[in-house]
Order: structure tokens, then C-alpha cells, then sequence
């Protein structure tokens, strides 16, 4: 795929050794785990993850290649990148998902405030969540507060209760990278 082709398609590229322990390319190409739960929800791709602290680089098992969940693994890391479509798209299905008590194994389910009448959106998870908004703008909901975050700009979260509102008529693609954290 050529950059001229591209559209908001996300290319990963994976390094990793051979044999003979030089350095090469194991992949190159989209993200094998791309989820979106439910029309008008958010487009998640996961790029990686690390299931302990310090990562383990040997191998090229993709460790991407699992159920969706939410938080990171204990004592691990997720790399991963959303597009969130305006909340005029949005909002139902936001909304939908906080009345059922469904869990699906996620981390989702039990991460979300239920009884925030500011955003059906808010959840808290522990860890810290490194945001860099990528395109587009969103809002950053705190139980007290929120802030206008657009391209370039970088929100550092810290286990807090929070939500993303995105107010404009186009979607926000934000890169995250989230570390387990011991929770507030």
C-alpha cells in the first residue's frame, strides 16, 4: 500500500531477529486486531502489548492476537488507536452498552461508571494512559473539569474516572499507550 493510496488505514510495522540474531521486519502491514462493538462505536486497533515489566523482545508471536480487553495485563502494557466518531454517532450505542450489564470479558463492563450523568462514556481503569491526539479534536471529561485536546496535544491519565466527548462532525484518532498501575 502506497501512501498516496492511504486512507485512515493504520500500517504496523513489527521488528523483531532472525536466526542468526540480526534484526529484521516480522510484519508489515495492518494491524491484525481491529474491533468496532457495535454501529457508531468507536474503531479500536490494537498494535501491541507487553504482559510484564521489562518486555520480553524475543520471539515474533503476535501478542495482539487475543480477546479485546480493555486494561492492560498486570505489570504489562497496550499500544492501541481509536477513532472516535462524533457523539452525534456515537452516544447510542454508548448509551446502549451502559444499560446492559453484560460483561464480556473485556474489563469494559467493570470499568464503567454506570451512574455519571455527565457521559455515558466514563469508565476508570488501573492504569496510566499516555493520549496523543493524532487528528481531529476531543473533549477530556473529568468527574470536576474538561479540556479541548486537538492534533498534537497529549493527555497524561492517571487512573481517574474520565470520558471522551468528541463535539465536532468528524472523527478524532487518538494513539494510546496504556501501563498497569497500582489503582487510586
Amino acid at each position: 500500500m502506497t501512501n498516496e493510496n492511504r486512507t485512515n488505514e493504520i500500517r504496523r510495522v513489527v521488528t523483531g531477529h532472525d536466526a542468526q540474531g540480526r534484526s529484521v521486519f516480522i510484519s508489515d502491514g495492518p494491524p491484525p486486531q481491529v474491533r468496532q462493538r457495535a454501529a457508531g462505536s468507536s474503531r479500536v486497533s490494537e498494535l501491541w502489548e507487553t504482559a510484564e515489566t521489562p518486555a520480553d523482545n524475543s520471539g515474533a508471536k503476535d501478542p495482539t492476537r487475543h480477546a479485546y480487553r480493555l486494561p492492560p495485563p498486570a505489570n504489562g502494557s497496550v499500544f492501541r488507536v481509536i477513532s472516535y466518531p462524533p457523539d452525534s454517532e456515537r452516544l447510542a450505542s454508548l448509551e446502549a452498552e451502559r444499560a446492559s450489564s453484560h460483561d464480556d470479558g473485556s474489563g469494559r463492563a467493570g470499568a464503567l461508571d454506570r451512574s455519571n450523568a455527565r457521559h455515558p462514556g466514563f469508565h476508570k481503569t488501573a492504569s496510566i494512559d499516555y493520549a496523543i491526539i493524532l487528528s481531529g479534536e476531543i473533549w477530556a471529561l473529568m468527574e470536576e473539569g474538561e479540556t479541548l485536546l486537538r492534533q498534537g496535544d497529549v493527555l497524561v491519565q492517571r487512573g481517574t474516572n474520565h470520558a471522551w466527548s468528541n463535539r465536532s462532525s468528524a472523527p478524532c484518532v487518538v494513539a494510546f499507550v496504556l501501563i498497569d498501575a497500582k489503582p487510586v
